[in-house]
């Protein structure tokens, strides 16, 4: 059991622990780290604790550490689909962002890559290389962890389409090599949504051998669709709500005449309903209530109740 440090210095009310170094590793878990620079959202405030492990060992060590602690144990990817609380978070925050080993076998034709690399990244990594499969992921923001988790896609495709074996670890330490049948996948979610599994790496099946230039030009007409389709220009968390087949959520809102609509400094996009933009000074609060609003409001015209795609982490005052 890794002691916490007594030493510490306050800001405004909360107590700043020194970092704690995990024995056997070089990774360091810190207290009152701010989460809105490592969410899309740019919103929510400070993790307990916080640690951003470069290994296995590094994330083993860090479970084991807030198991011995008693902590929960909250996952970060990418931040792109997370809205969290001005409150912050208790426990201790584990993000992936630097498990990112890429590898491409091509006697197999699949890809391996960490929870923590770029889903875009990926598929403009293997357009260059003339392999199909990925042209639809270009434009998500999110982690290879997040897209396995929520079974991301786009433009007709998904990630249950292409996944061969996903790798996990639970907080007890127990290594699951799952496949797509086993996660469950529904549209855009898996029994993996909500839970404390981690994916720590995914490998892919994809199309090698065609030409380079014709996969590239695929790929890039997917973003630029994108791009000038959807509202990028402002912090968001891409699509809030999924859509309730067989009509779109961004059409129901934009009935619901709420374009444009604000609370305090978070805004229902112009371009495109189903995104909500932090306009500057939004805060986390003012986000969740406008979701909360556009729920309300296309209830009381279509008796239907949309459902967020975004995760909702901590405490809301209602």
């Amino acid at each position: 059991m890794v002691a916490i440090c007594s030493d510490f210095s306050v800001k405004g009310n909360r107590p700043m622990y020194s970092p704690i170094s995990l024995r056997g590793t070089d990774c360091k878990i810190n207290s009152q780290v701010s989460l809105a620079g490592l969410t899309s959202f740019r919103v929510g405030g400070p993790a307990e604790w916080y640690v951003a492990p470069r290994s296995i060992a590094d994330l083993q060590a860090s479970f084991s550490w807030a198991e011995a602690e008693g902590m929960p144990v909250t996952l970060l990817g990418a931040g792109s689909n997370l809205l969290v609380s001005d409150r912050g978070l208790p426990g201790l925050v584990v993000a992936t962002r630097y498990l990112k080993q890429v590898s491409f076998n091509e006697q197999t034709g699949q890809v391996t890559a960490g929870a923590g690399e770029s889903i875009p990244r990926l598929a403009w990594l293997a357009a260059k290389r003339g392999w199909r499969g990925l042209e639809w992921a270009v434009g998500i923001p999110g982690t290879v962890g997040g897209a396995v988790v929520m079974n991301a896609g786009a433009h007709g495709g998904c990630t249950a389409d292409i996944l061969v074996t996903a790798h996990l670890l639970s907080p007890g330490g127990k290594v699951e090599i799952l496949s797509p049948q086993d996660l469950g996948y529904r549209y855009r979610t898996s029994v993996l949504q909500g839970g404390d599994r981690l994916v720590t790496e995914a490998t892919f099946q994809l199309q090698p051998g065609f030409d380079r230039a014709q996969v590239m030009e695929e790929t890039n007409t997917n973003f630029s669709q994108r791009r000038t389709t959807q509202p990028y220009h402002l912090p968001s968390c891409g699509s809030v709500f999924r859509n309730p087949r067989p009509k779109a959520a961004g059409w129901l809102i934009e009935q619901a005449g709420l374009k444009g609509y604000q609370i305090g400094g978070a805004q229902v996009a112009q371009r495109h309903a189903n995104f909500i933009l932090n306009c500057g000074s939004a805060t986390a609060n003012d986000i969740f209530h406008l979701i909360r609003y556009v729920q309300e409001q296309v209830h009381q015209r279509w008796s239907l109740l949309l459902e967020p795609e975004v995760r909702i982490l901590g405490e809301f005052p209602f």
